[in-house]
């Protein structure tokens, strides 16, 4: 269950610290020169009871304990995993958000080869950045991460301010039939426009779940949206809920949380003032729609604690690069439709059809050369990332292996927040300020799935 009372944050703290005992780190997104056990993630299929209809098969994910793991990891620290493959596919793993070595970013083809039914891979990196993150395959993503393979990734910083207690929410939907057995991943005229929804809506692969946290304490609520298309608007009620980082970074400033849109790949991390009373409930809510959706409740037990949100210190700034705008290249990016029609290869395997593109042309083709990227950057340079979304819907853009600083946005007041995915609003301007400072080749896609694989796709070089 992913409530985490201080003790066992300690606990795991401790423990991920010695890891680190001893360890020498090479370069600044650099390989651990010795890495510590590897945790194994094995890749499987197995069943879940997801509805009130029976046992679901076929749900992909790693390990034996359902849910994919909470995987935590100490800021600076070395981590190691063991991807070992006992699916009947290819697949990888994806460590969304995190700035590590190109070699370690689990993009096949581009980053690293497939890794086969039966064989394993070792991937070994120390995260600079503390904040919520997430993990999943970028190899037949639709099915693969429709099918349940994607967990929350915690990279835990021991300066962060003290909390009563730690719930993690990892929200996604599946494509499920009257008899709780998966149906057709998409619909190609959903895939055209906003994504195909799923049927079933969960958080922590229950529906509404509930959990109990101190009264009157603070409890920090990570969140991680990792469903493959739905864009959520959320709301607490019956308690005090503040925005403290978005995308595994702290915001400018503190913020309530109102009717916040977030994206797929995107994460959220709120101080939860619970209430003074026990029994009480706080609800997460879903509001954007017609009538709102409960994502999941806690519920305040034993005495109140009596704490103010007021007195929580200020999370710690990652070492992100600051941009120079005065030397910054702008790299102009449309996201648009297209009228092709022919499929295209998204990195890994086709769905058969080219909806979207970047630059009015989908992947590959975006540039002269197919294989060619969208833009070759200098190492150590400052860039701005141009975006217009000439489309009627919303497109999270995310960039790999470094994070971007929001400038401006034609549409609305922005914060300068760092983070690693945009939500794109529909006619919205926006400039994302970066530097080019992790070298290699880094995909710059939308996370609706289906947009990605069907055009919405491409890269930059880091040489």
């Amino acid at each position: 269950m992913p409530l985490f009372t201080r003790r066992n944050l300690l606990k795991a703290s401790a423990v991920a610290g010695a890891y680190g005992v001893g360890v020498g780190i090479a370069g600044k997104f650099g390989l651990a020169e010795a890495a510590p056990e590897p945790q194994v993630l094995k890749a499987l299929k197995t069943t879940a009871s997801l509805t009130d209809s029976g046992v679901t098969k076929d749900i992909m994910t790693w390990g034996d304990a359902g849910m994919p793991p909470v995987l935590r990891m100490a800021k600076g620290k070395p981590f190691a995993a063991r991807l070992t493959n006992t699916l009947d596919e290819p697949t990888t793993i994806h460590w969304h958000g995190l700035r590590i070595a190109n070699k370690m970013d689990g993009v096949p083809f581009m980053t690293q080869p497939y890794v086969y039914t039966g064989d394993s891979f070792d991937y070994a990196f120390t995260p600079p950045d503390a904040g919520t993150f997430w993990y999943h395959p970028h190899c037949n993503t639709l099915t693969q991460m429709g099918h349940g393979m994607t967990g929350v990734l915690v990279v835990e910083d021991p300066d962060d301010p003290t909390f009563d207690a730690e719930v993690v929410l990892n929200l996604r939907d599946w494509r499920l039939g009257g008899d709780g057995q998966f149906i057709a991943a998409f619909r190609p005229r959903d895939a055209a426009k906003t994504g195909t929804y799923g049927t079933v809506r969960t958080a922590n692969w229950h529906q509404e779940p509930q959990y109990d946290a101190p009264a009157g304490g603070l409890i920090r609520l990570r969140i991680a949206v990792t469903d493959v298309t739905r864009i959520f608007s959320l709301k607490m009620e019956g308690a005090e809920a503040t925005v403290i980082a978005l995308d595994g970074n702290p915001v400018p400033k503190r913020f309530p949380l109102d009717l916040l849109l977030i994206g797929p790949g995107q994460r959220l991390d709120l101080a939860v003032r619970m209430p003074d009373n026990e029994g009480a409930i706080a609800t997460l809510e879903d509001i954007r729609g017609t009538t709102p959706k409960t994502i999941a409740k806690l519920r305040a037990v034993g005495t109140s604690l009596k704490r103010n949100v007021g007195d929580l210190t200020a999370l710690g700034e990652n070492p992100v690069a600051k941009h120079d705008l005065s030397a910054a290249q702008k790299i102009p990016l449309i996201l648009s439709a297209t009228a092709e029609s022919a499929p295209v290869d998204s990195i890994c395997g086709t769905l058969g059809y080219s909806f979207w593109a970047i630059n009015k042309v989908p992947w590959p083709g975006d540039t002269p050369d197919p294989t060619a990227p969208l833009a070759e950057l200098k190492l150590g340079k400052s860039y701005i990332l141009q975006l217009e979304n000439v489309t009627p819907h919303t497109h999270p853009i995310h960039l790999h292996g470094m994070s971007f600083t929001v400038l401006s946005s034609s549409t609305r007041d922005v914060m300068p927040l760092v983070t690693d995915t945009y939500l794109v609003q529909p006619d919205e301007k926006v400039q994302l300020a970066f530097v080019a400072d992790n070298p290699g080749d880094w995909l710059l896609h939308c996370h609706i799935i289906e947009h990605q694989k069907t055009g919405m796709t491409s890269y930059v070089r880091v040489v």
